[in-house]
């Protein structure tokens, strides 16, 4: 069955070529040449230099005015919680906000009609233990209406909780208590706050910057007791030499001076 099969499909792809030559036959104009589109595309023409830096999108001007003056919009709407508004990577906008201001600002996004920010598409966290206030949680907003996307960050530390999100969104439920798993982020009414990616019986939070790379204990399947045990963890010494050198170039060095990293919009600050 297989074999008379292959066999068809050869003859199928054999006839290929003809077909083409008698569309090219009946038609006005020729028929380009499937065959040989992927060749011509990926051909360098003599004596021109192939440019071998990476190809980085281009940031469209009009796009970051609208931008900017939506984030001045929302900081003017919510001057109480918005402490700062900024363009990342150029066209990218970022909303800081105060702790006690996620629900309130999440929930104008997403029920304003300029805005409808309806799909949460993410939240992350991240941990700078140089900072007063370690930990930043960033909510990674989507609006299909006007096709726009915004990001909303915070800030906490070890003992001060942040509200649940879960309430305006129901998709920020396991993505919060993944924060909680990986940075111990603690999250005031959620429904059900518990570890998501570690085992039972974890102890620690792996994301947080001072929990060693190599963690804490290793797990193994045991032959004698047929199940797999949780043991501490033991490393030669030839492991424990670590390079932190990459040996490729980084992607900044091609970034242009037009527009920096990270730009702040000029808002009111009212009292």
């Amino acid at each position: 069955m297989a074999y008379s099969l292959m066999r068809q499909m050869a003859r199928n792809f054999k006839q290929l070529p003809n077909c083409a030559r008698a569309l090219e036959k009946n038609c006005s104009k020729p028929l380009v040449n499937a065959f040989n589109v992927r060749f011509e595309t990926t051909t360098v023409a003599s004596g021109v230099t192939e440019n071998k830096t990476p190809t980085i999108r281009k940031v469209n001007t009009e796009v970051r005015e609208q931008l900017a003056g939506f984030g001045k919009y929302v900081a003017e709407c919510l001057p109480k919680y918005v402490q700062k508004v900024q363009l990342a990577a150029g066209d990218e906008l970022e909303v800081l906000i105060a702790p006690e201001g996620v629900i309130p600002v999440l929930q104008f996004l997403k029920d304003h009609h300029t805005a409808q920010f309806v799909n949460l598409v993410d939240i992350a966290g991240m941990d700078v233990p140089s900072r007063l206030f370690r930990f930043e949680v960033i909510y990674n907003l989507l609006s299909l209406r006007y096709n726009s996307r915004i990001r909303v960050k915070t800030y906490t530390d070890e003992l001060t909780p942040i509200e649940s999100a879960n309430s305006v969104f129901k998709a920020a439920n396991w993505y919060e208590r993944e924060i909680w798993d990986m940075y111990g982020v603690y999250f005031v009414n959620h429904p059900d706050l518990r570890r998501i990616l570690t085992d039972y019986g974890f102890e620690g939070h792996p994301f947080r910057k001072d929990f060693p790379l190599t963690g804490y204990v290793e797990v193994r399947y045991d032959d004698e007791k047929k199940r797999v045990v949780v043991e501490p963890l033991e490393l030669a010494q030839e492991f424990r030499k670590f390079e932190l050198e990459a040996p490729w170039e980084q992607f900044p060095n091609f970034r242009t001076d037009k527009y920096p990293v990270v730009e702040e919009v000029p808002i009111d600050k009212k009292s």
